[in-house]
Order: structure tokens, then sequence, then C-alpha cells
């Protein structure tokens, strides 16, 4: 039996960060993964779909006709861009690895860290187990950190094969481009991977949207831009349709569709990615088994440090990422990882915020997000003015041939003027998107940030220009450019529209 100042489960970006944190501190780390190291953060997530989306992305430019180049013969092989991916997922989990050895073999470091590779499973909630192919052992800690992250949500009905109906695990087992695909789930992954798939023109794309609009939860016209873009890229958009049935066929699937206007349709498809969210993973570790009682949707509860509360107090046991039921952010998860060793070793800080999140989501262009949307202030009830400016009259994103795109920023309606939320989209969304997160935290006002000086050209004179607009002093004028520029406003008393709140004259 070996003992640990900190056992970890799960070495995604919580177990990992926190893993080295407690390295920082002088702590005997135990970390214990029963799959690939890194997790989904690596393998089967974020870097090998992001690395997919971005080989797609340049195959897709490689690919344009309109900006006086033509590539000839250009061809794309499945088996050879999942080769790249692979590169790139074993490219970090080395980098992993050889801090984790660094970490094991050093003796001039007063912490260390143990990797464990097998299943690991509560046997009070001081001690676990540890089974894998060659050996059972059992490990006992001082804390305990649980980091298992989460797994793709099942279908009802619908099983995955791996191979015909898969899910987004399955994706790097397809052994060639699909002919025909039909995407279930309208939600950030689906709408990804329906972008990945239709850049490499190599797949007819199918995405089924339950609800009449995709990404549902934004405003909608950042949803309408998604699908606007999704359809210009070659993607059939099912909208209000229900899945009926899946029946296999030896050379393909037959997919019977129903729409909300009562007619029904019937698509012939090579492969169904299922792509309805994800799930937290905590089945195997037998919580009860610590005390630990997960919620229905399968999270852990955890106050401001990311311990675990049992019985209503505080324990020893702590949990980040996806199972505490926070959004599934990779930053989110690594800064939880972080603030749990911190708090164990009595040096927690300041709390984590939720309310300001960045947020990337890899379309065609990419769409950056922070803060609040129109629904929610709506909801809250909190009066906004709304901004929105096109990347077509941005100077560095007309000398990049790349005007797609928008800048669309919100403020309180009152005398200190706020800023509450952005959503862009267009080159270099997600580079900038991050220092308006700072201005948000900072509870900047429009005043104070149109002191600052923008670079030129930059597609961040766009924030500029935004703000500016607001306060009627854009260079150029929602009167001259009314489809490119314009600005809502909304107070309690409104009604909420569709569009989200009237447009306004400046």
């Amino acid at each position: 039996m070996k003992h640990f100042d900190l056992v970890i489960v799960g070495s995604g970006p919580a177990g990992f960060s926190a893993a080295v944190r407690g390295v920082d501190f002088g702590m005997k780390v135990c970390l214990i993964e029963g799959s690939h190291l890194g997790g989904a953060g690596i393998m089967n997530g974020a870097l090998t779909s992001k690395t997919m989306y971005e080989l797609s992305l340049d195959y897709s430019i490689a690919a344009r006709v309109d900006r006086g180049y033509r590539a000839s013969g250009l061809s794309v092989d499945y088996k050879k861009v999942l080769n790249t991916v692979m590169q790139a997922a074993k490219e970090k989990q080395y980098q992993m690895r050889s801090q984790i050895e660094t970490f094991a073999r050093s003796k001039d470091l007063k912490g260390g860290i143990t990797l464990m590779q097998g299943m690991a499973s509560f046997i009070n909630n001081r001690s676990m187990r540890v089974v894998s192919d060659e050996k059972e052992e059992v490990v006992t800690g001082t804390n305990f950190l649980i980091a298992t992250g989460s797994k793709p949500r099942e279908y009802p009905g619908l099983e995955v094969d791996g191979q015909r109906i898969i899910d987004s695990n399955g994706v790097l087992a397809l052994k060639q481009f699909p002919e025909r695909i039909l995407i279930i789930g309208s939600g950030i992954i689906g709408c990804e991977f329906a972008t990945i798939f239709s850049n490499f023109k190599q797949t007819e794309v199918h995405l089924l949207d339950r609800s009449n609009r995709v990404l549902p939860y934004e405003d909608d016209d950042v949803s309408d831009y998604v699908a606007d873009n999704l359809a210009i890229n070659g993607v059939t958009i099912h909208h209000t349709a229900q899945l009926r049935t899946v029946k296999k066929h030896p050379g393909h699937l037959e997919v019977i569709l129903d729409y909300d206007d009562g007619h029904s349709k019937v698509l012939e498809v090579d492969v169904a990615l299922i792509s309805i969210g994800r799930v937290s993973h905590l089945e195997s570790l037998q919580p009860q088994n610590a005390g630990l009682q997960p919620t229905e949707r399968g999270t852990l509860t955890i106050n401001d440090n990311c311990q675990v509360m049992i019985n209503g107090k505080p324990s020893h046991i702590y949990a980040a990422g996806d199972v505490s039921g926070h959004s599934q952010l990779y930053s989110v998860a690594e800064l939880q990882g972080r603030k749990a060793v911190e708090k164990m070793v009595g040096k927690a800080g300041y709390p984590l915020d939720y309310s300001h999140m960045s947020t990337l989501m890899f379309f065609k262009p990419e769409v950056a997000a922070v803060g609040a949307n129109e629904k929610s202030l709506q909801k809250q009830g909190i009066p906004y003015r709304a901004a929105y400016y096109s990347n077509k009259l941005i100077n560095r994103a007309i000398a990049m041939r790349s005007t797609t795109g928008f800048i669309k920023i919100l403020v309180s309606n009152d005398d200190t003027q706020r800023i509450l939320g952005m959503r862009a989209s267009g080159p270099q969304a997600s580079a900038y998107i991050v220092s308006v997160a700072h201005l948000i935290n900072q509870g900047n006002s429009l005043r104070e940030v149109l002191k600052i000086f923008y670079p030129h050209p930059s597609v961040s004179e766009g924030i500029q220009e935004c703000l500016r607009t607001i306060g009627g002093r854009s260079i150029y004028k929602p009167v001259a450019f009314p489809d490119d520029i314009y600005i809502r406003e909304w107070k309690p008393e409104d009604k909420p529209t569709n569009d989200g709140a009237p447009k306004i004259e400046i």
C-alpha cells in the first residue's frame, strides 16, 4: 500500500494541472489514468478535433480560386489527415510524459508525480483500488481529486457501433471520408464537425437541428449567421426535425426524419455521428464507497474551492473539470484543478468567477464569445445597448480578403455603460476575445476603453469602431451602412423580439 499527499483520478486538463501544481508545493502526487494520457483534452476531444479543424481550414483555403492563384492537383487522403492529427496528440502527450518523468526521477525536488495506468475505484474515503491488466494496487491519500471528465451522451434507442453509427470518439476510427454523413445535434460540437467535413469537400453533410435554429442558446443573429455560413459551405441543415429511425442496410444507413410541420423525409447516408453533448464519467469510481452522492446529472457538488460537499460540509475530496457540473471547458477544468491544490495547502486566494468565461467555436469562420448575450440579459431584466459592426468595414479584414464576420458588443444602458459581453467572428477572433474578457472582469466602461490607441491595420480596430458606434462617434455610420452597422436597445418594459430588441437610429 502506497500513501500520497494527493491522489488524482484522471490526467486531463484538471488532473494534470493539479498534479503539477502539487509539485509546486512539494506534494507527493499519484496521477491515475485509465485510458489515454491527457484525457479528452488531448485524445478524442479538444486537441484532436481542433487539429482536424485546422487541417480542414488549410485545405479549404488552398482550394480557393478567388485570390489570384489556383492550386493544381489538390487532393486529400483521410488516413494521412488522421496521421497528422495523431502526431499532434502524441506530441502533446510526450510533453506531458516528459514532465511527469522529470518529477518522478528528480531527487532535487521535494515533490514528485507517480503515474499509474489503470481503473481506479474508492474502497473508502481514504483509499482507492487501481486495477490494470498486469496487477491490482491500493493507494491511500491525504487528499483526493476527482477529474474523470466526461463521455459522449448516448442517444436513446440508437446504439453506437463504432463504424457506421459513431460518436465523437469514433471520428478517428473512420477509415476514409464518408460519402454522406448525418450529424445528430446542432450544438457547438455538432456544428464544428459539420464545418470540418464540409471544409474538406469530400462528404455530403447533413446536420439534424431539432429546434428551429442551430446554437439555440445564442442570440438569433449569431445563430442565423452560423447557419448561413454552414449552408454556404455546403451543409444541409434539417431544422425542426426529429430522428424517427436509423435502419442499417449492407451498404448504407436509411434515416427517417419527421419535421414539425408534419412532413417526413427519408435520407440515405453512410455514417451517423451522434453529437448531443457530454455527460460526466463517475460510475466506475464507486463514489458511494467514499460517501459521495452524485447529483441527478451525475456530477459532484463542490464549493468555491472545489471541495466536494459531504453531508453539507466540505471534505478532503475535491472535484474539477466536467465532473464538477460547471461549464465543460478546458480552461475551467485547468483552473479548477489548480484551485483545488491551492486550497489543500492553505493558499486558495480568490474564488473562481464563472460569469465571464471566454468560449471559442471552431466554425468557418471561427466565433468567439465572452460574457452575456441579449437573451441572458433579457431573462435577467437588465437593460442594455447592443452594437454590431461588420468585418466588411475593417481595413485589415479587407486586406486579408476575409470580410465574413462581425463584432457585437453589449453595454449596460445606463450612465456607466459597462461592457457586459461580446460575440465576434472572423480572422483572429480567438486572439482578441480575451482582451474584452479582461475589460468585463475589471468593470470597465465605454468611456475608459475608448481612451486606448488601437494599432492599424488590425482586426481589433473593429472593437474600437463598434464601441464608438454606441456613442454615435463611429467613423462609418449606420445610416450609410444599415446592413453592416446597427444598434439595438432593450429595457425590461420592452417585449423580447426574435432579433433581441428593436434597432435604433444613431
